[in-house]
């Protein structure tokens, strides 16, 4: 994942190349996706990874439940962002 990029747009991106592998004959099961999906995330994400790793099965953990724990976070996290330069500017 870029640093730039949001939870949707490097899902989109992943997508497109797993999608243009299996056209080439090369599929991957649904665990080997969300595993990969994980290592590709930036540290300031590591926190949410491990939280995922210890909760869940990541061999029975769907796609779609994986990218809607990570479009979660992604917003508490800009949530919290934006409240601590909400923060500075009234200081």
């Amino acid at each position: 994942m870029k640093e730039t990029e949001t939870i949707v747009e490097m899902i989109t991106r992943f997508t497109d190349i797993v999608n243009g592998l299996e056209a080439l004959g090369k599929t991957y099961k649904e665990s080997e996706k969300v595993m990969k999906i994980l290592r590709s995330l930036p540290s300031k994400w590591h926190t949410k990874v491990t939280t995922i790793q210890e909760a869940k099965d990541l061999t029975k953990l769907p796609m779609e439940e994986l990218i809607g724990s990570l479009m979660t976070y992604e917003i508490n996290l800009t949530k919290k962002l934006q409240e601590g330069e909400d923060e500075k500017k009234r200081a």
